[in-house]
C-alpha cells in the first residue's frame, strides 16, 4: 500500500472508533440504532415435492436437446471428375449390399442397425441391433 491509502485507512479507523463511543453513548441514554429482529414464516409448514433421484435430474436436463438422427444405406468414394459426370438416370454403387442392414446414426455416430419400413405411405426404420455404449466407444478409438 501506498502512503495515502495507509493514510485513508487509518481515517477510516479513527471514524469507525468515533461512531463506536458515540453509539455508546452515556450510560442511561438508548442507542441511536433501535433493531427490531426479523419475523420469517415456518418452512416447516410447506408440504414438501417429491425428491427427484439423482438419475432423473441427469436425465432431465438432456431430455429435451434436440438430436439429428439419419440413416445411412451406404458409403462410396468418388474422385471430383466422375462427380461432375454425374447425371439424371446414373447410378452410383455403394458398399453395402440389397438386404444388409442400414446404420443408424444420432449426430454422425452410429448408434443403432435397422431395415426400412413403410407406413402409411412414409419411410420408417425399424431397429434390429442397438450398439451399446462400450462398443460405441471402442469404435471410436
Amino acid at each position: 500500500m501506498s502512503e495515502n491509502d495507509e493514510d485513508i485507512g487509518d481515517d477510516w479507523a479513527a471514524a469507525m472508533n468515533e461512531q463506536a463511543i458515540a453509539e455508546k453513548g452515556e450510560e442511561g441514554k438508548s442507542s441511536t440504532n433501535d433493531y427490531v429482529s426479523a419475523e420469517f414464516p415456518d418452512l416447516g409448514e410447506q408440504s414438501p415435492q417429491k425428491p427427484l433421484n439423482s438419475d432423473e435430474v441427469k436425465l432431465e436436463v438432456i431430455l429435451d436437446v434436440p438430436v439429428t438422427l439419419s440413416l445411412e444405406i451406404g458409403r462410396t468414394k468418388i474422385n471430383i471428375r466422375n462427380l461432375l459426370q454425374l447425371n439424371q438416370g446414373s447410378v452410383v454403387e455403394l458398399d453395402r449390399f440389397a438386404g444388409e442392414p442400414m446404420d443408424v446414426l444420432v449426430n454422425g455416430t452410429l448408434v443403432a442397425h435397422g431395415e426400412v419400413v413403410v407406413v402409411n405411405d412414409k419411410f420408417g426404420i425399424r431397429l434390429t441391433d442397438i450398439i451399446s455404449p462400450s462398443e460405441r466407444v471402442r469404435k471410436l478409438g
